[in-house]
């Protein structure tokens, strides 16, 4: 990218936040922070007001605006994509919303980019069943960001995953993310005084309560780092053949995965999970190809889940001699 481009980019970040640090940009552009620098005198110079903080950053002095923003095709293309995925991944309410707002981007895009995104709309698809889809779920992720904006209590109607208990908590959220196909909110329960995870299509009401809650809580990075640290992690290493790798490849780094050897046609892969039976069920797709290497705990639980797949099998072959052929 040349300065030129650069300089317009900078003003065009700097309308998108209150605040924006030096690093920020130069992280973006991959520039040094001295280049930065000269990049916002030189943008002064041009008589841009912007207003430089000591060791907070630079804004633009409140009502200045720059003329609507031109998209580039490739640009105009990602806004396609992203209204893909957002469909699949959000709520209902969520979805509605930023489709709303692509239309008002689509709405100063120029026509050869209008064009090509009506025609390239048909030919990209997000292949995903929503869980947040379903009927009563519509506006639980648009609560929580409500919730979150404001800093408002939540109560929520929550069924856990395995006991199957369902329970109303109070909750002060501090965060959402979306991993392994699902959506999770961080926040702390008032019924366990603790922080605990939640599933978003486990919660089947939500109400954005009118008291506010102060306290101090982390950032949601920083709680996610914690736990990390203080997880429990065991080391699993599997072996498998190279040319089997591709079809784990989607998968890997949901699973721990840290480290690949090459060993001539074989492959060794090392992971730290957090749950060896979660890990077990998911490389047992592939078990005719996978070799656990370590640990012995795991190689145990394969062998008995094995023989209580074969027992089931015979057993139903018993119990259904003529293959369900006889069910009308």
């Amino acid at each position: 990218m040349n300065r030129l481009d650069r300089l317009t980019a900078i003003l065009t970040q700097l309308q998108s936040k209150r605040l924006l640090r030096a690093n920020e940009i130069a992280e973006r552009f991959g520039v040094s922070l001295r280049t930065i620098y000269r990049d916002m005198r030189a943008l002064e110079e041009a008589g841009v007001p912007i207003i430089g903080e000591a060791g907070q950053g630079y804004a633009l002095v409140d009502g200045y605006r720059l003329p609507p923003v031109m998209f580039t095709r490739e640009e105009a293309l990602s806004f396609l994509v992203a209204e893909k995925v957002v469909e699949k991944v959000a709520d209902r309410e969520s979805s509605k919303n930023f489709q709303t707002a692509v239309y008002k981007i689509k709405s100063v895009l120029r026509q050869p980019e209008k064009d090509v995104i009506e025609h390239l709309s048909s030919h990209i698809q997000v292949r995903r069943k929503n869980s947040l889809q379903a009927a009563g779920k519509e506006q639980v992720l648009q609560g929580i960001l409500d919730s979150l904006s404001e800093k408002k209590l939540i109560e929520i109607c929550y069924t856990t995953f395995v006991e199957e208990q369902t329970s109303t908590r109070i909750l002060e959220p501090i965060g959402v993310y979306f991993a392994f196909e699902q959506w999770y909110m961080i926040a702390y329960c008032r019924l366990r005084n603790d922080y605990r995870t939640f599933r978003l299509d486990r919660i089947n009401a939500l109400k954005v309560m009118d008291e506010r809650f102060k306290g101090n809580h982390p950032s949601l990075q920083a709680y996610l780092e914690k736990i990390e640290k203080e997880e429990n992690l065991t080391k699993v290493v599997i072996a498998t053949k190279k040319s089997m790798v591709k079809y784990l490849q989607s998968q890997l780094y949901d699973q721990g995965f840290v480290l690949k050897e090459d060993c001539g046609d074989t492959v060794l892969l090392t992971f730290m999970t957090c749950s060896l039976e979660g890990f077990l069920r998911w490389i047992i797709m592939m078990a005719d190809e996978v070799t656990i290497i370590q640990p012995q705990e795991l190689k145990d639980r394969l062998k008995e889940l094995l023989e209580v797949m074969l027992r089931r099998h015979s057993d139903a072959v018993a119990a259904f001699p003529k293959g369900g052929d006889h069910i009308k």
